[in-house]
């Protein structure tokens, strides 16, 4: 136990101290004179310091301790174990993402869903935001103030092409706070184990990295590979290798529409192969972004890790209540036995 203000403490036990002192002297000389008068023992006994009629005296002296206790501050540490994970929000604003089969834009019905899903989360979820398009651009880092990860979904606008993998490698670079690459070959790095954090991708699965061309997923965007953009199955087992689920949420319609690039009439349409490859190399999901249910759902799949922390507990006033209680008994007790408030 620790206290605030130790001089208070100290105050209040001497003045308690003193006055349990002046109780017994005067307990002392009453019962001295009662015996030196010939009153009998068993009446002297009772006007001791130890009799009956005393209890009253002991338990307001007593309250006047605890109220010293109480007023130097007095509180323990305790451990407290809660909950607390981390969830990327990698958010495809690439330009295919401006297209309108989903009303009134794919980006603009993802925000309306990320944001709707942020807000769903406890206090103890550190969330960040990852916007990509051939590459990851940290739009918010992992914060439990949800606010600034709400203002970083709404900043969003589309434009470019598409790199799944780097946006994987981008929100593992934020899981971990430093910057995650494929080695040599795209071998996977080892980034640590990382069971807390899970990765909630918004896009269409139009996948315009290296990814396309060396797995041969995505209709789309496969001749607009860049070289040096991560393979997306490579960066999908860095994601698996360390734990981490990535949780993917279509976007758009499997009809498709186009959608105008730089003069050029586009077609794009959902890929959810692709998307549905990358959730299950990871152990996540694949969610309908029209399914509202079924991605809330994600939230109890975030495997939260359990963190132990020593945080103080004021006691003062549960000493100040103990205090009462003596005080209040000693006033009953010493009016009910000797009609006098002390």
């Amino acid at each position: 136990m620790t206290f605030a203000h130790p001089a208070l403490l100290a105050v209040g036990l001497l003045v308690a101290a003193a006055l349990a002192w002046a109780s017994v002297v005067v307990t002392r000389r009453r019962a001295a004179a009662l015996a030196s008068a010939g009153v009998a023992a068993a009446g002297a006994r009772r006007a001791g310091w130890g009799g009956r009629g005393r209890t009253g005296i002991w338990l307001t002296i007593a309250g006047i301790a605890a109220l010293g206790v109480a007023g130097a501050g007095p509180s323990v540490t305790v451990p407290v174990s809660h909950a607390s994970g981390t969830v990327i929000i990698a958010m495809d604003v690439s330009g295919s993402m401006s297209a309108t089969d989903v009303p009134p834009s794919r980006l603009s019905a993802a925000k309306t869903t990320a944001q709707a899903f942020i807000d769903a989360q406890p206090d103890s979820v550190a969330i960040g935001v990852i916007a990509f398009e051939q590459g990851g651009l940290e739009a918010a880092i992992p914060s439990t103030d949800h606010a600034t990860a709400l203002a970083a979904v709404r900043r969003l606008s589309p434009g470019g092409g598409t790199s799944l993998g780097s946006a994987i490698l981008a929100a593992l670079s934020a899981i971990t706070q430093r910057t995650v690459t494929l080695g040599q070959g795209g071998s996977a790095p080892d980034i640590g184990y990382w069971p807390s954090a899970t990765i909630v991708m918004f896009s269409d699965g139009q996948d315009g990295g290296a990814g396309a061309v060396s797995s041969g997923a995505g209709p789309a965007g496969a001749g607009n590979s860049a070289p040096g953009i991560a393979d997306t199955n490579a960066a999908a087992a860095v994601a698996e290798q360390a734990g981490v689920h990535i949780d993917t949420v279509g976007v758009g319609t499997a009809a498709g529409t186009t959608v105008d690039a730089d003069g050029y009439h586009l077609f794009t349409a959902l890929d959810e192969a692709t998307l549905k490859s990358i959730s299950q190399a990871t152990g996540g999901a694949y969610h309908p972004a029209s399914d509202a249910s079924e991605l809330n759902g994600i939230a109890s799949s975030i495997n939260l890790r359990l963190t132990v922390t020593h945080q103080p507990l004021p006691l003062a006033g549960a000493v100040i209540a103990l205090a009462l209680l003596f005080l209040a008994a000693g006033a009953v007790l010493t009016v009910t036995r000797t009609g006098r408030v002390i």
